[in-house]
């Protein structure tokens, strides 16, 4: 009696400490998106989750200024921020109590913003994919004024402007149908107007874990970034570019990765919290807190920004962090709309002056094939909603080379077996632009050769291959862990690959900032070691791993027997080539 007396006594004491007390849920973002009136230019108006957020003594910052509490309002588990973009700038928010810092997430005040549709507001079309019923997105002709045109439309159809990608003239609607077939007939009517350029129908599944295939580990996780010389690229980086006193000066980048959340519980991630440049260059990561270690995003900012032997992943650009100029990795995702949604990110990340953008996502048309003549089934989508995907896409690579002629968009091949060129078959690799980097998978082969044996890795199976693809990386590399010291979990795909590439082409941009696409993707594969059996005759049909390494692409090719053969990354070569090239233009 007097034991559960004593216990009572002390349920009734902890019941009375404040929640930020007694909690054990950390200070946690876990959702950001844009809420309100999502085209009021002059206040936008942000939702957020926090999880473990006490009622009273907490603070948000942004860019490391605070936030005035009369500008915030806390209900029903949700904090609602109002920002004046005129008084502020895009760039981390984060909160902070009782000592504690919550995960920094990205904030951007840009104007792109798109509306998911709930699950009462999807439904199965005849081919049995998920595809939104009201909400639509129009590309308006680029003679018109978008906004304008936009609300005269919504008005005659019934509709309501809901979400905007201004710099793309693109304005989404939710119109006034509850099936599919009102919508195919509004959608065929609105399409038909002279202002309208293309009509978008999403039909992307917000929860898919895209890119990503594990059907076969790799032997030895250390042979996989060995072959593309990961640790000789990031010895390289420290030994000839020192932060003090040396002869280059290296500048920072900004990186955005199009995926939903990172872990920040794990390891790997764990002293991002607060403010992140607080003691000086670093490599940052500002992204909405996942559940769990193991998810897509956690995988893919790991391989830019995960801690070396920390909790099973190790990034490359964290590895630079003894003499680099600190890097920006901003995981953001805009909202859980799909493809639209992917490309309103990417253009704010742009407009926050990102300079890289990491695509790990693709999607295949219905019907398409593999190399063996048999029909992908994941990932695929109708051909209205291809067709819709490609105009927007087209619109985004269009508005990219006009006004940001400097940014590289690095996307992964895809795991299908299949062709990632063919425009037919598969998005956005088959888009052929100097900005676009399309990236392949390999692995590791069974010989004990050199690392620089074309034999030493072989294509990854599953990897789409063809002459778009510009070159091949790993595709296998560990997941973060909760514990750390402990080995994660092998996760394999040109998901794992993209990174890679990306994360060396912003090294290679912060040597030489003003390096242009076309001349990173010279380096890149002027740099690259050759992968695959030499064949006699060159393979039917276009079925290179990657497009055949040119003459040109080498600075001498008698020492390079292998001009023709597919191209695997060598990330050491590439810097190095960098550097040399800098110096001759000095």
């Amino acid at each position: 009696m007097k034991q559960k007396y004593l216990i009572g006594l002390v349920l009734a004491f902890a019941a009375a400490l404040p929640f930020s007390v007694h909690s054990a849920q950390p200070l946690r973002v876990e959702q950001l998106q844009r809420c309100g009136d999502r085209l009021q230019a002059d206040v936008q108006e942000f939702c957020l989750r926090v999880s473990g957020l006490g009622e009273e003594n907490w603070q948000a910052r942004l860019n490391g200024a605070p936030i005035k509490h009369e500008a915030m309002q806390r209900e029903d588990g949700q904090v609602r921020i109002r920002i004046n973009p005129g008084e502020s700038e895009s760039g981390p928010l984060w909160f902070e109590q009782d000592g504690q810092s919550s995960n920094p997430v990205w904030l951007s005040l840009k104007g792109s913003h798109v509306v998911a549709a709930t699950d009462k507001e999807v439904a199965k079309n005849m081919d049995g994919l998920t595809t939104y019923v009201d909400l639509i997105s129009l590309i308006i002709e680029e003679s018109h004024d978008g906004a304008k045109e936009s609300r005269r439309l919504a008005e005659k159809y019934g509709a309501t402007v809901v979400g905007a990608i201004p710099p793309l003239n693109t304005y989404q609607l939710r119109l006034t149908v509850t099936d599919l077939d009102a919508r195919d007939a509004l959608v065929l009517r609105m399409g038909s107007e002279v202002s309208v350029d293309a009509v978008v129908i999403e039909e992307s599944g917000a929860e898919e874990s895209v890119e990503s295939e594990s059907s076969r580990e790799p032997a030895a996780d250390d042979e996989e970034w060995a072959s593309n010389r990961f640790l000789d690229a990031v010895n390289f980086y420290q030994r000839r570019l020192p932060r003090k006193g040396g002869d280059i000066e290296t500048h920072p980048i900004r990186i955005g990765v199009i995926e939903r959340d990172v872990d920040f519980d794990a390891p790997d991630f764990a002293d991002f919290l607060g403010d992140c440049r607080s003691d000086g260059p670093r490599t940052c990561v500002y992204a909405r807190d996942a559940d769990k270690p193991d998810g897509h995003g956690t995988t893919v900012a790991g391989v830019f920004a995960a801690a070396w032997n920390g909790g099973g992943n190790s990034g490359f650009l964290r590895g630079l962090d003894k003499v680099g100029p600190g890097f920006e990795v901003i995981v953001e995702r805009n909202s859980d709309a799909g493809i639209t949604a992917n490309i309103a990110a990417s253009v704010n990340l742009v407009e926050d002056g990102v300079r890289v953008l990491n695509w790990s996502w693709g999607i295949h048309r219905v019907g398409a094939i593999d190399i063996n003549g048999k029909e992908i089934d994941s990932l695929v989508r109708s051909g209205i909603a291809m067709s819709g995907y490609e105009e927007l896409l087209e619109e985004f690579f269009l508005w990219l080379r006009r006004e940001h002629p400097d940014v590289v968009v690095v996307n992964s091949a895809g795991n299908a077996s299949s062709y990632s060129g063919r425009d037919e078959y598969r998005l956005p690799s088959s888009f052929v632009t100097d900005q676009l980097f399309v990236v392949g998978g390999h692995e590791r082969s069974d010989k004990d050769v050199a690392v620089d044996d074309p034999t030493y890795a072989v294509k990854r199976s599953a990897s789409n291959i063809d002459m778009r693809v510009d070159v091949t990386a790993a595709a296998c590399v560990l997941g973060s862990t909760m514990k750390k010291g402990e080995r994660g979990d092998v996760h394999c795909g040109t998901s794992y690959a993209t990174p890679l590439v990306a994360g060396l082409l912003a090294a290679m941009m912060s040597i030489d900032p003003e390096l242009e696409p076309e001349q990173l993707r010279m380096l890149l594969r002027r740099s690259a070691m050759t992968i695959g059996e030499e064949y006699d005759f060159e393979p039917v049909e276009a079925d290179d791993l990657t497009a055949p390494i040119l003459p040109s692409e080498r600075s001498n090719e008698l020492d390079h027997p292998d001009v023709g053969r597919s191209a695997r990354l060598d990330m050491y070569k590439a810097l190095d080539l960098t550097v040399q090239s800098l110096e001759r233009v000095r």
